[in-house]
């Protein structure tokens, strides 16, 4: 990731990557190497600073980078809890400088442009998404930081049900209500689960959201589904480097005036051959720098408001199994 992302901050022609630091990697040929974090946290020469770590690290990084008045960007998740997204945001009021977090898939053509039809209302009211988003994994995925909980948070819903979460949010707002279940049966690692099954719900506009996150789906899967009153949105497939995930379709369709039903040959699809989601998310950032603009889209507010459903998933499994055991005994 910090590869890729010192890749766009160079493409947009709008910074300099003055340093990079990686204590794990062998290949930085070609960028400038820094001795360590703090390094380039307090150098004054530097402006703003890309966070891309191990999860237990970015809470500790952007701390100290806002502190030394930096601006910041960092990956997902912001942190481990939300009392330290808290945290945060007061250092973000005090520094007054930009913090923006990697939520990407907000950044697709595809998402933007169901975000467009949602908010426009010309298919009526939102009444329910279902988002199914799955990866095969073997061994080598937990030979690195992603298989202790100290360092990882979580497994697969920090990992990537995650954006699954923002996504919800940005299309259908707040949720209030949340159902889930946790369950690790295949890899048993304390702490990592392998699936999430999760429901929510916004209880005043009563839209519901169903989120299935899976590192054992044995086949590379993103699937956002949005039902309005009078039509659908249904997005296969995201564009990624690795191409693992297929093709980016969004299929649209209007329900006929004569019938509520839609049939195979009334969805529209649009394919989205090329991914600018990373030229346009580092953009969005560098502008909010230059030009003194708030950050729109990844905001700390965002990512608030993931990291305390995410909080509530984990605390309603616990919950439920505690149940569960009071019963049985």
């Amino acid at each position: 990731m910090g590869r890729l992302r010192a890749e766009a901050v160079a493409a947009s022609r709008r910074g300099t990557v003055v340093a990079v630091f990686d204590p794990t990697s062998r290949d930085l040929s070609g960028l400038p190497v820094a001795q360590s974090a703090d390094g380039i946290i307090n150098d004054d020469s530097i402006d703003a600073v890309f966070i891309c770590t191990p999860n237990a690290s970015n809470y500790p990084l952007t701390m100290a980078a806002l502190k030394a008045g930096k601006h910041v960007f960092c990956e997902k998740p912001p942190a481990l809890t939300s009392g330290q997204v808290r945290q945060i945001m007061a250092e973000e009021l005090l520094s007054r400088k930009k913090l923006m977090y990697g939520f990407n898939h907000r950044h697709h053509a595809s998402i933007k442009m169901m975000k467009a039809i949602v908010d426009g209302g010309e298919y009526g009211r939102l009444l329910w998404l279902r988002g199914r988003y799955g990866k095969s994994v073997d061994h080598t995925y937990f030979d690195t930081w992603r298989a202790d909980k100290n360092l990882a948070g979580g497994g697969i819903l920090l990992d990537q049900g995650i954006h699954m979460i923002d996504l919800f949010l940005l299309l259908a707002g707040e949720f209030d209500e949340v159902q889930a279940m946790v369950s690790n049966l295949y890899w048993n690692l304390e702490g990592i689960e392998d699936n999430v099954f999760a429901n929510f719900r916004n209880r005043r506009t009563g839209v519901v959201a169903s989120l299935h996150s899976t590192m054992t789906q044995w086949r590379h899967l993103f699937s956002l589904e949005v039902f309005l009153e009078r039509g659908h949105l249904v997005l296969n497939g995201l564009k990624t480097q690795s191409g693992s995930y297929g093709d980016e379709e969004l299929s649209i369709a209007r329900n006929r005036s004569s019938a509520p039903a839609v049939v195979w040959g009334d969805e529209k699809k649009t394919l989205f051959p090329v991914d600018t989601s990373w030229a346009d998310e580092t953009t969005s950032f560098l502008e909010a720098i230059e030009k003194d603009l708030p950050i729109e889209s990844g905001h700390s507010g965002h990512a608030l408001r993931v990291m305390e459903l995410i909080e509530r998933i984990y605390q309603n499994e616990r919950h439920t199994h505690v149940q569960l055991h009071r019963r049985l005994s």
